[in-house]
C-alpha cells in the first residue's frame, strides 16, 4: 500500500498538472463555447424515464452481482492519500446527490469553487479537499450525463486548478451503480488527466482513506451492492486500522443514511454496523462523524459518540424533512444480526429546511406536478380516455357494435390496471422493509377515486353529442377533447392522493420528486483545527440562481459564470464543533 503525501491537497503542482491545460474561456453561454449542454432538472415522473429508471433498478437487483467490478479493483493501486493544509489544519467541502439541473446543481458547485465565503459572519476560505458524497449524476450513470450534469458545471465553476490545488474525493452513490461503476471509475478513479475542473482527483478506488491533521481520518465507503462488503475493500481497510489507535478520530462517509432508513428496513444499518465493529473498534478509533446524502436535505442525529449527518442538498430535487423520526436507534433492536452493536439513541438536533416550510412545500404539489410533468399528465389522459371509452361502450349498450366489442371486453383489465396499479405505486412489490396496511388502504382508495372519476368522465362525455357522431369520429374527439382535460383533472387526484398519503409515510419520495424542487439545497464545510476541533459550517441556499451571465473576471480559476441575482449562503444551524 503506497502513500501520498502532499503538503496542500496533492503532490502535482497546478501549473503542470499531466494530461492538464488551461481551459478556454467561453464567449457565450452556447453549449458549443461550454463544451456541455446545462440539463434542465430530471423529470422523475415522465413515463418513459419511470420505466427505464425501474429496468435498471431491476437489472441492478437481478444482476448487480455479475457487475459488481469491486473484486476486480483489487488489481489497482491501494494508496493511502494525506491531506494537510499549509497552516497545519484543513478546510474540508462535503456536498452530495448534485448531478441534475444544471441551475441547483451549478450553484452549488460556484459557491464551493470560490475563493471564499462570507456566511453569517464567518470567513470561510475555499476547501482543500472536497468530497463527493454520492450520486453524481442522475437519472443514469452514462458518459454523456456525466460530463452535462456533473463535471461539466464543475469544470464552469472552478476551470483550472488554484495554485493549492484543491483534491476530490467521491463516494458512489446507487445511481453512480447502474452500469456497474464503469462510468464512474473512468471519472474518479485513473491513472492519468487525474484532474475534475480545478480539483484534483486522489483515489484509485471506489473507497478510499485520507489521513487528515491531528489524527482524523477520512474514509470513504462503497457499500452500493445490496450485499456484503467486498473482500479487497476489507482488506484494504484492515491496512489502514494498522494506522489507526485510541487517539484517532473517524469521519465516515457512506452512500446512504442507513441509520433513518433503519426505521424502516432494520438490515439496512447492518453492514456499516459491521465495517465498525470488525475493523474499527479493534483499533480504539472513534467515530465521530457519520456523513451521507441520499435523502435530499440537511439534517443531524446527535448522540453519545457521535453525530449522524444526511447532506444531500447538492442539486438534485428536495426532499422533505417533516416526516423524519424525531429519535432513532442505531443500530435498531430489531434488527437480525446477530453480533450488532449496543444499541443507542440518537436525537434529531437539527434540519433543513425547517418542518413547517417542508409541509408547505408539499402543498406544491398541485401545481408542479403537472406542468413539471407534462408526459405523465398525457399518460394520465391517455388511460383515462381508454377508460372511459370502454365504460361508454358498456353503458349504451351497444351489444353488436364494433366499439362495444373493441371496448367492452378490456374494461374489466382496464379497471384492473387501474386498481391494481395504484396500489402497487402505494406499495411497490419489490420494496422491502415494513410495510404496513395502511399502503394497501391508500393505494386501493386512491385507484378507486381514479374508477370514480372515470365513471364521472364517462357520464360527462355521453351527455355531450361527440360519441353519437359516426366511427371513428368518437375516438378522434375523446383524444384530441377529452383526454388532456381528463388528464390535468386526473393529475390533481394523483396530486391530492400524494398529499394524503405522505401525511400517513406514504410515497413521501414520489411527493416531492413530482415537483422537482430546486431550491433549500445544502453543503457542509468542515475546517480541522491543528490542535484536533473539528468544526462544521452546514451551508444552505434557499433560492438557487436561475439567470447566469459570463464572468467578466477573465482570470484562469475565475468561474466561467455568476448569478445575474447574488446567491445568499446562510447557515442550516449554528457551527458544530466535535473534539
Amino acid at each position: 500500500m503506497t502513500d501520498d503525501h502532499p503538503t496542500s491537497g496533492s503532490d502535482v503542482p497546478a501549473e503542470h498538472a499531466p494530461g492538464e491545460r488551461a481551459a478556454r474561456r467561453p464567449l457565450s453561454l452556447d453549449p458549443v463555447e461550454l463544451g456541455f449542454t446545462p440539463r434542465k432538472p430530471v423529470p422523475w415522473l415522465a413515463p418513459f424515464l419511470l420505466i427505464s429508471t425501474g429496468i435498471r433498478t431491476l437489472l441492478a437487483m437481478l444482476f448487480g452481482a455479475y457487475l459488481d467490478k469491486r473484486e476486480l479493483q483489487n488489481a489497482l493501486d491501494s494508496k493511502i492519500a494525506r491531506q494537510v493544509g499549509p497552516d497545519g489544519g484543513l478546510w474540508l467541502d462535503y456536498v452530495a446527490d448534485l448531478g441534475d439541473g444544471f441551475n441547483a446543481t451549478y450553484s452549488v458547485a460556484y459557491l464551493l469553487a470560490q475563493r471564499e465565503l462570507e456566511v453569517d459572519g464567518h470567513r470561510l476560505p475555499r476547501a482543500q479537499t472536497l468530497v463527493m458524497g454520492g450520486d453524481q449524476v442522475y437519472p443514469s450513470a452514462a458518459y454523456e450525463a456525466y460530463e452535462d450534469r456533473c463535471k461539466g458545471p464543475y469544470q464552469a465553476a472552478l476551470p483550472v486548478a488554484p495554485p493549492e490545488r484543491p483534491t476530490l474525493f467521491a463516494v458512489p452513490g446507487n445511481h453512480d451503480w447502474y452500469d456497474g461503476l464503469t462510468a464512474f471509475l473512468r471519472l474518479f478513479v485513473r491513472s492519468r488527466d487525474r484532474h475534475f475542473g480545478g480539483w484534483g482527483t486522489g483515489q484509485s478506488r471506489s473507497y478510499f482513506a485520507v489521513e487528515l491533521p491531528a489524527d482524523w481520518w477520512l474514509l470513504g465507503l462503497d457499500d452500493q451492492s445490496g450485499s456484503y462488503l467486498d473482500d479487497p475493500q476489507l482488506a484494504y481497510f484492515d491496512e489502514v486500522a494498522r494506522r489507526l489507535g485510541p487517539q484517532s478520530r473517524i469521519i465516515l462517509a457512506v452512500p446512504a443514511p442507513t441509520w433513518v432508513k433503519s426505521v424502516d428496513h432494520p438490515t439496512a444499518y447492518d453492514s456499516i454496523d459491521y465495517f465498525i465493529r470488525t475493523i474499527l473498534a479493534p483499533t480504539g478509533a472513534h467515530v465521530r462523524l457519520l456523513i451521507s446524502g441520499d435523502l435530499h436535505h440537511y439534517a443531524r442525529y446527535a448522540g453519545p459518540e457521535r453525530q449522524l449527518i444526511t447532506c444531500g442538498g447538492g442539486g438534485a430535487y428536495l426532499y422533505p424533512t417533516h416526516k423524519l423520526p424525531e429519535r432513532i436507534e442505531v443500530p435498531p433492536k430489531d434488527t437480525l444480526s446477530r453480533r450488532a452493536s449496543a444499541t443507542r439513541p440518537y436525537d434529531l438536533a437539527a434540519r433543513y429546511p425547517d418542518a413547517s416550510r417542508s409541509r408547505r412545500y408539499g402543498w406544491g404539489i398541485f401545481p408542479r406536478l403537472p406542468f413539471r410533468n407534462p408526459g405523465f399528465t398525457t399518460l394520465l389522459g391517455a388511460l383515462h380516455t381508454l377508460l372511459m371509452l370502454a365504460m361508454a361502450g358498456v353503458t349504451a349498450n351497444r351489444t353488436g357494435s364494433t366499439e362495444q366489442r373493441l371496448f367492452s371486453v378490456p374494461l374489466v383489465i382496464m379497471l384492473g390496471v387501474t386498481l391494481l396499479g395504484a396500489a402497487f405505486f402505494a406499495k411497490p412489490p419489490s420494496a422491502g422493509g415494513k410495510r404496513h396496511v395502511r399502503h394497501w388502504i391508500l393505494g386501493v382508495t386512491h385507484g378507486v377515486a381514479q374508477v370514480g372519476l372515470a365513471a364521472a368522465g364517462t357520464w360527462a362525455w355521453l351527455a355531450l353529442p361527440f360519441y353519437d357522431w359516426p366511427w371513428p369520429l368518437p375516438a378522434v374527439a375523446a383524444a384530441v377533447v377529452y383526454g388532456p382535460v381528463i388528464g390535468l383533472v386526473s393529475s390533481q387526484v394523483v396530486a391530492a392522493y400524494l398529499l394524503v398519503a405522505g401525511a400517513f409515510g406514504v410515497n413521501v419520495n414520489e411527493l416531492f420528486a413530482g415537483q422537482g424542487i430546486e431550491d433549500s439545497k445544502s453543503f457542509l464545510r468542515m475546517r480541522i483545527d491543528p490542535d484536533g476541533s473539528l468544526t462544521i459550517y452546514p451551508i444552505a441556499v434557499d433560492r438557487v440562481s436561475r439567470d447566469w451571465q459570463l464572468n467578466p473576471d477573465q482570470s484562469p480559476t475565475a468561474s466561467w459564470l455568476t448569478p445575474k441575482t447574488t446567491l445568499t449562503p446562510h447557515l442550516a444551524e449554528p457551527p458544530v464543533t466535535l473534539r
